[in-house]
C-alpha cells in the first residue's frame, strides 16, 4: 500500500479544506444512514422515540398550540414530521437524502398523513416568502454548515417565516469542548458502514480552538487501495455566539434552553442548547 497519501492526509488540514467524497449522495452509505435514522436504541442519526416525542411537545409549547404550518429541514425519515402532522400540523420536510425522503413519503402514506416531502438540498431551496408560522433545524445541522452556508440558510429561514413567526435550532454548545476531540481509531471491516465489501478506516479529530472548530475526519481505503476522505466541520457555539448569527434588526424573544434532551454524554443534555428565535413584525 502506497502510505504517502495516508500519511498527508493525517496532517492537520488548513480550516475547511474539504475532503473528497460526500457522505449523504452516497447510495450505499445513505442506505446504512437510514437504517441509524430508524433504529430506537441509537441517538445517533436521530435521537430516540421518546425523546423525539418529548421535544416535538416542547417545540410546540413554545411555538403556541394553534394548527401552524411547519417547515422541517433536514427530516431524514421523517420522524418529527410524522409526529406533528398526526397533531393536525401542515408540515413540508426538506432533506438532502433521497432514500430518506422515500421512506418518509411511504411511511405518511402508510399512515394516512399529508406531508409534502421534497428532496433538495436546503441551501439550494425556493419556497414562497412569508409563508410559514415554524421552521425546524433539529439534531445540531446549522454546526455543520460552513460560515458562508450558515449564513445564506439562516437568510433563506427569515424569508420563508410570517412575521412573528417562530425559528427552533439546535447546536452543540462550546462546554468541555477540548474533550469533545474524538481519539484516533482504525477499523477494518468485511463489510460495514462505509462499503458493502472490505475496508480499512481511519478515523481521527483536530481541535481548531480559536474558532471553536472540530473536524471529524475519516479516510477509508478499498481493496484496490482508493482512498476516500470524509471530514464533518462541526461548529460548537456560545450564547454569545449565537445572537451574534441572529441579529436583533431581524429577531426577537431570542432564547436558549440547555434542559430539553436527557444528559449522558459530551454531545447530549447541558451540552446542546436549543434556541427558539421569533422574526419581527
Amino acid at each position: 500500500m502506497k502510505l504517502n497519501k495516508l500519511i498527508t492526509n493525517t496532517q492537520k488540514p488548513s480550516l475547511y479544506e474539504p475532503g473528497t467524497a460526500i457522505m449523504w449522495t452516497d447510495k450505499y452509505i445513505s442506505k446504512q444512514l437510514l437504517q441509524v435514522h430508524l433504529n430506537e436504541n441509537l441517538d445517533l442519526a436521530s435521537r430516540k422515540p421518546e425523546t423525539i416525542k418529548n421535544t416535538v411537545d416542547w417545540i410546540l409549547e413554545k411555538s403556541g398550540k394553534e394548527k401552524l404550518n411547519i417547515l422541517d429541514l433536514g427530516c431524514g425519515p421523517g420522524l418529527y414530521s410524522t409526529i406533528l402532522a398526526k397533531k393536525g400540523h401542515k408540515v413540508t420536510g426538506v432533506d438532502f437524502s433521497k432514500n430518506s425522503i422515500d421512506y418518509a413519503k411511504s411511511k405518511a402514506k402508510r399512515d394516512g398523513l399529508e406531508i409534502n416531502y421534497l428532496q433538495a438540498n436546503y441551501l439550494e431551496l425556493e419556497l414562497a416568502e412569508q409563508s410559514f408560522d415554524l421552521v425546524l433545524l433539529i439534531y445540531t445541522d446549522l454546526g455543520v454548515l460552513l460560515p458562508e452556508d450558515r449564513t445564506k440558510l439562516l437568510g433563506f429561514i427569515h424569508s420563508v417565516l410570517k412575521p412573528e413567526g417562530t425559528f427552533v435550532f439546535d447546536v452543540l454548545n462550546d462546554r468541555e469542548l477540548p474533550k469533545k476531540v474524538a481519539p484516533k481509531n482504525w477499523e477494518v471491516a468485511e463489510t460495514g458502514f462505509w462499503k458493502p465489501e472490505p475496508y480499512l478506516a481511519l478515523s481521527e479529530s483536530f481541535l481548531y480552538e480559536e474558532e471553536k472548530v472540530i473536524l471529524y475526519q475519516h479516510q477509508i481505503v478499498d481493496e484496490d487501495e482508493k482512498v476516500e476522505v470524509y471530514r464533518f466541520w462541526t461548529h460548537f457555539f456560545a450564547h454569545s455566539d449565537l445572537k451574534k448569527l441572529l441579529p436583533e434588526n431581524e429577531w426577537q424573544n431570542v432564547e436558549f434552553y440547555e434542559d430539553v434532551l436527557p444528559g449522558g454524554d459530551l454531545f447530549g443534555g447541558e451540552h446542546v442548547t436549543f434556541t427558539v428565535a421569533r422574526k419581527k413584525k
